[in-house]
């Protein structure tokens, strides 16, 4: 069964969804992670994020600075957050995972 949104639900639904990211603070139409990681760990997790945005058609943004990693995601251009988006957050985190633990 197809559940249909209207755009206040869906609103509410995306709210919902990045209450659950810790970690990801929401800068207008976009959302930001900074995240503490080394250069080897930066560099598996910028592969891994890249195979999941190119299935999503989404472009990220990933830059290294000094001794962390930061990542915005969203389009900034006053078009809001989409579900894709939230996912890719969400994927990221794992990959995050993934690539920290030992």
């Amino acid at each position: 069964m197809r559940v249909l949104f209207n755009s206040r639900a869906k609103h509410d639904y995306l709210a919902d969804a990045l209450t659950l990211l810790s970690g990801w603070t929401r800068e207008g139409e976009q959302i930001r992670r900074t995240l503490a990681i080394d250069d080897t760990q930066h560099a598996a997790l910028t592969e891994r994020v890249k195979v999941v945005a190119d299935a999503l058609h989404l472009r990220p943004e990933i830059s290294r600075q000094s001794d962390s990693t930061q990542i915005r995601v969203g389009h900034g251009n006053g078009e809001p957050l989409t579900e894709g988006e939230v996912l890719l957050a969400a994927r990221i985190e794992d990959a995050y995972r993934a690539v920290t633990e030992p």
